[in-house]
């Protein structure tokens, strides 16, 4: 009878490393590892870096101009014009039939929301503006909360809470420890509140490809899931609804894309391009 097919493999002529051992060792205890390929190279990292700094520039300029009366398609123009004035392309522009180059989700709308001229922001809204940016082959990905004007305290708390819990998350992301300590934590932030965790999508690897391993959930029980390593980069960004954290997709919607909260109720999230080192998480994109 055959073994199950070992995910870490030493580099072809050599012996093993410490790294390597270190890797072994927790998949000979039946733990969940990482391939090599999901270790990134100091000429990736570096690559990857330069992508955020764009990705970073993008998201600072919508934060420029953003306000009520301007609809969501004037963000995509915004976001697309500064792309190219840096020599970078939008990740999500014709991604999976994905038409145009950012997400913009309001309100109840917890992600994928595609940018119109007839959805208008107006006073009291809040937005998740969500952008993803290819620049030399590289990949960085990263989403901001933006309050149009003065809004109600409970969309305040929600926006607030879903950024502590992007925060909490990436304080428990740690080396040689597991993506399910930090959806562990994050949940744990959110029901204090009594808020909704969306469980049907997640975090992901990101770095040469838009959607990498692992795929990182924002709940969860701790040492599950795979081992994080350093030199794996990887996104956290939770999903964090006021009322229940189910999700459908809005039928209205012909490209099958933006996600409604099921209850109809706000949603909130913040996202960053993480790159884990041996001391914690660096961040990439803000």
């Amino acid at each position: 009878m055959f073994g199950k097919k070992k995910r870490w493999h030493c580099k072809p002529g050599t012996q093993p490393t410490e790294f390597d051992r270190k890797i072994m060792n927790f998949e000979e205890r039946g733990k969940l590892v990482p391939t090599r390929d999901l270790i990134k190279t100091p000429e990736q990292i570096e690559g990857i870096r330069r992508s955020g700094v764009v990705n970073t520039g993008v998201l600072d300029e919508v934060a420029k101009n953003i306000h009520a009366g301007m609809s969501t398609l004037e963000i995509d123009k915004i976001c697309r014009d500064y792309c190219a004035a840096h020599g970078a392309t939008p990740a999500c522009l014709n991604y999976e039939g994905f038409p145009m180059s950012v997400c913009t989700s309001i309100n109840e709308v917890v992600c994928h929301g595609i940018p119109k001229a007839e959805d208008v922001l107006e006073e009291g809204d809040i937005i998740n503006v969500d952008f993803t940016t290819i620049l030399d082959g590289y990949y960085a990905d990263a989403s901001r909360m933006f309050i149009i004007g003065k809004t109600t305290p409970e969309k305040e708390q929600l926006v607030r809470v879903a950024k502590e819990c992007l925060e909490i998350g990436m304080e428990a992301a740690k080396p040689w420890c597991f993506v399910g300590d930090i959806g562990n934590a994050i949940q744990k932030h959110a029901h204090k509140y009594h808020y909704g965790v969306v469980r049907d999508l997640a975090g992901h690897g990101v770095g040469l490809q838009f959607h990498e391993e692992p795929e990182v959930d924002h709940y969860g029980k701790k040492g599950t899931g795979m081992l994080l390593v350093p030199g794996m980069v990887f996104t956290i960004e939770p999903m964090i609804n006021m009322g229940t954290w189910e999700v459908f997709v809005d039928a209205d919607d012909p490209y099958g894309w933006e996600v409604i909260s099921g209850d109809e109720k706000p949603s909130a999230q913040w996202e960053h391009t993480l790159l884990m080192t041996e001391h914690g998480v660096e961040v990439l994109t803000y």
